[in-house]
């Protein structure tokens, strides 16, 4: 006996707000110390891995100030998902990202308790709010 499946109903595609600056990403041995000048950014995100150490921040006074031979890349601009985010909702990232990858644009994601945020590199920024918005997602400037 075969059952029938019923189309899933399109769920409302959430806003994004495209948040101000420039942000970096910064790439440590997974036991260094993160260099006390990022915690001068109001946007900080840290993720320690066995692996890795990542660091991501707003851009402010701290770009010349990052220690040379610490891996570093820069330029990159910051979309937040507008939330809070029930964790009953799916597909909100995979959504955005699959939308991303058909344009071939890079994307490197953080998620907190309340909400997403998707990074790409400032040149890519009009593409990827062009690309959002042909899928039906209204993206908000600065």
């Amino acid at each position: 006996m075969s059952v029938k499946k019923e189309p899933l109903m399109e769920e409302k595609k959430p806003t994004l707000s495209v948040l101000k600056g420039r942000f970096n990403i910064l790439r440590l041995e997974k036991d260094s110390k993160v260099p006390s000048e990022v915690f001068e950014s109001d946007f900080v995100s840290i993720t320690q891995t066995p692996d890795e150490l990542s660091v991501v921040f707003r851009e402010s006074n701290v770009q010349s100030s990052i220690p040379s031979g610490i891996r570093a890349e820069r330029g990159w601009s910051c979309l937040k998902v507008e939330g809070p985010l029930d964790f009953s909702l799916t597909g909100i990232l995979a959504g955005i990202s699959s939308a991303l990858a058909e344009k071939r644009i890079s994307i490197f994601t953080i998620s907190t308790y309340d909400t997403d945020y998707i990074l790409v590199k400032e040149t890519d920024l009009e593409r990827t709010s062009e690309a959002l918005a042909n899928e039906g997602y209204k993206i908000r400037s600065p």
